[in-house]
């Protein structure tokens, strides 16, 4: 066993001064089977150290319930194993562009900004999770023989709020659940956010891409001893829908990386290797500098434009990266370890099987909920999914423009079943359909969130109609709405949703106004089957769908969508299997799915 402790100047392992050499890399955004090669890529680059969050959303789906919790302890026995230290960030508020920052969608409902306070309602959910988690974090401390070195104290806490009690109270819980190794905090180096993220006798660290020396000497301002850590070196950037998919050259990384470790400091490089977004957990922004404009929905991937890939191979970047970390290194650096393999050969099919949206909800969906006025998706219980909002317009009457008030974040429009327009709210939340609608007329809107806000002021902020459906000035009232939670898609559930026959191959028969047809088209479940031989890691491409979700085997890949930049889907090696492989596709807007492929990385 032994010590690690925070120093004058340096960090201490067993009284001797260490430098951490760390990258970031979220076990729950690769598949288990491949923890033990993303270690051994970060190894080879050169690194002594991994970081992780923890999403407590992931694994507490309802109040008082909890999933897979002893998947982090797992990771941090692959930590060990790969020879390496940990650095553990639990929370409770992540943000890492993830859904709602990792914080519960049944406890921002309630609370909405009451989250991330002192507000005893907060507090005392936090307390049962930390309880419930940490046991996997002290266990495994490097007092105790394990590899976790720091645990971190909320997380860019200045970015957010002031309430410093809160992070005292937090840091405190942290101490009282058994975590003995040093905590620390980390912000932006600027002076509000780290007066505001602070918290006395606790490390303090910063994050930035570039400009080390000056962000060190704030961060000084604030904490005169210490060791120096940047504990977010941004090596890259993610992407949202709709965007351009973010670069940052090699060079010119490597050159940021050098001056931080010419300061004498560690670094966490973020992120080391990203990852995927799997199960359509990918969270969203709000654009402007103060981060409260319209939403950005963050894509599937989480390449980062990291050293290591999405699929796990080496980038220019990884190489820079490790000629510069080879000169702090203590010995030569690894070699890399073999790689994933690869699927063989491409393999391209059509669908077998198609159920529309209503047929679907009807086997996977929710109770119906009848409201004066639209239910939310936290009222709703639905974290990630889609909501039918159905409501009547009375008649007769002339015809008048149809909109939504506080729409989050995209809705197709059905009037009297036949397809209207979609609403978007990528300008702002009150979009109005194009055509008018008279009455009477039944009005179905399949609401779907794009991602919960992770970050900024406009956390916590609910899902679905938020406000009312407007007719003219008059709100329509009496509104039914029923959830469709991608937690439903399970292998024996959809086995039960009544799939029409549809021609194989690449066509698409039957596509008419509503998108339904003998043959099936339009939005919908799709179900076919493609055989492969020498399964590995590979890409789902989807040619002709629009937005929606993929799974394979049941794996849920995560979400596609036309909008770019992301044109294909991550698919982990060890979910595809040698014969017959499954494909579900949940398509939400366009005219169909006339084929699919796995393609070769």
């Amino acid at each position: 066993m032994s010590t690690f402790a925070v120093g004058d100047e340096d960090f201490l392992l067993d009284g001797r001064p260490v430098r951490l050499l760390s990258g970031a890399l979220h076990y729950f955004r690769v598949h288990e089977e491949q923890w033990g090669h993303r270690l051994g890529m970060l190894r080879a680059m050169g690194l002594n150290c991994v970081e992780t969050y923890v999403p407590w959303n992931l694994y507490a789906p309802e109040a008082g319930r909890f999933g897979d919790v002893e998947a982090l302890g797992r990771f941090l026995d692959a930590v060990e194993r790969a020879g390496m230290w940990a650095i553990v960030r639990p929370g409770p508020y992540i943000c890492a562009e993830w859904e709602n920052g990792g914080l519960p969608h049944w406890l921002t409902g309630p609370l909405g900004r009451r989250v991330r306070t002192l507000d005893p309602e907060f507090l005392a959910p936090v307390a049962a999770w930390f309880r419930r988690l940490l046991p996997q974090v002290v266990e495994r401390q490097v007092d105790r023989g394990g590899p976790v070195v720091l645990v971190q104290v909320e997380n860019e806490y200045g970015s957010y709020g002031s309430d410093r009690a809160y992070l005292d109270w937090l840091a405190e819980l942290l101490r009282r659940c058994g975590v003995s190794v040093p905590l620390f905090t980390s912000d932006g180096p600027e002076d509000h956010m780290l007066t505001g993220g602070s918290v006395p006798g606790v490390l303090a660290t910063a994050n930035f891409g570039s400009g080390a020396r000056e962000g060190f000497a704030t961060l000084r301002r604030h904490q005169p001893s210490g060791p120096l850590m940047c504990m977010e070196f941004w090596c890259g950037w993610f992407d949202h829908w709709g965007t351009e998919h973010a670069v940052r050259d090699a060079q010119d990384a490597a050159r940021a990386l050098r001056e931080i470790l010419e300061c004498g400091a560690s670094v966490n490089v973020y992120m080391a290797h990203g990852g995927t977004n799997f199960g359509g957990w990918a969270g969203a922004n709000r654009a402007g500098e103060l981060h409260d404009g319209p939403l950005r929905a963050t894509v599937t991937s989480y390449d980062y434009d990291a050293p290591v890939d999405e699929a796990g191979r080496p980038t220019e970047k990884f190489w820079r990266f490790r000629e510069v970390l080879a000169e702090y290194a203590e010995g030569p650096l690894p070699e890399l370890p073999e790689p994933p393999v690869r699927l063989a050969a491409p393999v391209r099919g059509g669908f077998g099987g198609w159920a529309s949206l209503d047929s679907v909800l009807e086997v996977l969906g929710d109770e119906e909920v009848v409201a004066p006025v639209p239910s939310t998706f936290e009222e709703l219980g639905v974290d990630r999914g889609l909501v039918r909002y159905r409501v009547e317009v009375p008649g007769p009457r002339q015809p008048y423009p149809l909109g939504v008030t506080g729409l989050r974040d995209r809705a197709v429009v059905y009037v009297d079943g036949s397809p209207a327009g979609v609403l978007d709210t990528a300008e702002g939340e009150d979009p109005v359909l194009a055509a008018p609608v008279a009455g009477p007329a039944v009005v179905d809107l399949w609401v779907e969130s794009l991602g919960r806000v992770n970050y900024g002021p406009r956390l916590a902020e609910p899902k679905g109609i938020t406000g009312g459906v407007r007719h003219e000035r008059q709100y329509l009232h009496g509104v039914r709405a029923r959830g469709l939670r991608l937690d439903a898609f399970g292998a024996a559930a959809v086995g039960k949703v009544p799939f029409a026959e549809r021609p194989s191959g690449d066509g698409v028969a039957g596509v008419g106004t509503a998108g339904v047809g003998a043959a099936g088209g339009g939005p919908g479940l799709y179900r076919g089957v493609l055989g492969v031989s020498g399964a590995g890691d590979a890409v789902l491409r989807l040619p002709g769908a629009t937005r929606g979700f993929a799974w394979v085997n049941g794996f849920c890949l995560g979400r596609y969508w036309t909008a770019g930049p992301q044109e294909a889907l991550f698919v982990p090696g060890p979910v595809l299997r040698e014969g017959a492989n499954e494909v579900w596709v949940l398509e939400l807007e366009g005219d169909g799915v006339p084929a699919m492929e796995l393609g070769v990385l």
